[in-house]
């Protein structure tokens, strides 16, 4: 396809909402329904699943054509084809052997064109869909279904392969991830909807994935198989998982109706671009970014996220404040390469969701601490692990760069609406928050007492500024107990959202 007509069709969005599983009307407003008043735009739609496009009718001059009919036949001719050889997958249902390791391995630059009806299904047999570690793989316009990939693992690019283009496919109805990513992967204008665990697996081992771009998506209702639920605590579920990448542009996206988070940023995540995406109804938060670096979080339309979790947690008495957009210990970090040195939020639209952003850090949570839940991983900063110990770890330069710091955060000109009768809620929702705990573990660390609390509430240059609140907003500092007003948010020693507006009746 000619790059014109690709960019052309990669930018055919529709302004819609999603509609909710029950069949009723979609709360809130469409995202084309009106900028906000702090200047965030409205957001189209990657409207991709309803309305998917479809390959070419014709095989190419010069590919080679798969037939349906034949089991394996996709497979077969991969394995006997040279490099860089273009197919030609006809219309109807394709299989491979009946076997669970049975897989296509393509060569370097080989490309897959699924014709209009052409699907590979998995038979609920085969656990991979394309895997090997050829480079520059281009897969288009091919539906890849009833795969069985195993938990943390993926069904197309299994293998996490460099180079790949994965454009305008669906991949649905998995176990496992629907993709996993390799450096320079680009995945755009495809459904990725109710795969088992994510629609997306950015994990590599070994070096850091680089260059990644993921546009004009639509990432619906994944984690079908619920391993939250399953494996408690396992940090392992979403519309979209990113692990140590180096570069990301996430652009343009629609993510929602997720059984748990839309987007989530995991360890060592650095230079992220995330922008113009619709992100809404996922259980969840619609944004985690964890002990990850430089990022921009821009242009979001952000509805009605954690309703689920936000409301469990409510009502099981938890006083944290669960948000829409959870920064954990995560910030801006000058000595590390990106195209921005801190955490940049705004012009976007928060509407509706259980709460707004969270800015958080765990006192007990650094290099070489067992409260560390990634467990064999140091900041970016530190390159031994076991070099954080006593006593080097408690004087510079360790005391700083052992622990990942939400640091550098600057919030500013974003929209906050809420209207507690369309979330349903009347406590421990609608509020912004930067806090940490008391600490305390191990007897060793240097970090105990409110030295963090103190530290990211004050003196970690976090800071709010020229937003629009609209709705009884409350704001927490330092920790969950201290809930505060508007004016107390503004005042000394917190000194936040200056030139900022507060409305405090129900948002509409």
């Amino acid at each position: 396809m000619p790059t014109a007509q690709l960019l052309l069709v990669l930018l055919v969005v529709t302004a819609c909402t999603s509609t909710p599983d029950d069949g009723s009307e979609p709360s809130g407003k469409s995202p084309a329904s009106g900028a906000p008043s702090s200047g965030a735009p409205a957001t189209p739609v990657a409207r991709v699943c309803d309305k998917p496009s479809g390959g070419p009718a014709q095989a190419p001059a010069g590919a080679v054509a798969v037939d349906p009919a034949v089991v394996g036949d996709l497979a077969a001719k991969t394995k006997s084809s040279p490099p860089k050889t273009t197919f030609w997958i006809a219309p109807g249902t394709h299989k491979l052997d009946p076997d669970r390791f049975a897989q296509v391995i393509p060569k370097d630059g080989d490309t897959y064109l699924g014709a209009p009806g052409a699907v590979l299904d998995g038979q609920k047999t085969n656990q991979y869909a394309f895997g090997g570690g050829a480079a520059d793989v281009t897969i288009r316009f091919l539906t890849v279904q009833g795969f069985i990939a195993p938990q943390n693992e993926g069904v197309v690019n299994h293998d996490s392969a460099d180079g790949w283009v994965i454009e305008h496919a669906t991949i649905q109805h998995n176990a496992g991830a629907a993709l996993m990513a390799g450096a320079r992967q680009q995945v755009r204008a495809n459904c990725l909807r109710g795969n088992g665990q994510y629609g997306l697996n950015a994990y590599k081992s070994g070096d850091p994935i680089t260059h990644l771009v993921v546009e004009g998506n639509e990432i619906v209702g994944n984690d079908t198989d619920d391993w939250e639920k399953r494996q408690p605590g396992c940090g392992c579920t979403g519309g979209v998982k990113f692990w140590a990448v180096n570069g990301a542009d996430v652009r343009g996206n629609w993510v929602h109706d997720n059984h748990g988070p839309g987007i989530w940023a995991d360890t060592n995540n650095n230079d992220f671009r995330i922008e113009e995406n619709v992100l809404e109804a996922n259980e969840g938060a619609a944004l985690i970014y964890e002990t990850s670096y430089n990022a921009v979080i821009r242009k979001n339309t952000i509805r009605r996220n954690n309703w689920a979790e936000g409301r469990k947690k409510a009502n099981d008495g938890d006083n944290f404040p669960f948000a829409t957009v959870y920064l954990s210990e995560s910030g801006g970090e000058p000595r590390i390469p990106a195209r921005t040195d801190k955490i940049e939020v705004y012009e976007n639209l928060f509407e509706n969701n259980w709460s707004g952003i969270t800015l958080w850090e765990n006192a007990d949570r650094f290099c070489n601490s067992p409260a560390n839940t990634s467990s064999g991983d140091c900041t970016l900063l530190v390159k031994s692990l076991a070099s954080c110990a006593q006593p080097a770890i408690a004087s510079a330069p360790l005391y700083a760069d052992c622990r990942w710091k939400t640091q550098r955060v600057d919030i500013h000109h974003n929209r906050f609406v809420l209207d507690t009768s369309v979330v349903g809620c009347a406590v421990k929702c609608g509020r912004m928050a930067v806090l940490a705990n008391y600490g305390t573990y191990p007897d060793w660390s240097p970090y105990k007492g409110e030295a963090v609390a103190e530290a990211i509430t004050r003196e970690q240059q976090n800071r709010w500024h020229d937003n629009v609140y609209s709705g009884p907003w409350s704001f927490i500092a330092h920790d969950p107990s201290r809930e505060l007003d508007f004016a107390q948010w503004q005042g000394t020693p917190y000194q936040q959202d200056a030139g900022s507006t507060f409305s405090p009746q129900d948002g509409g």
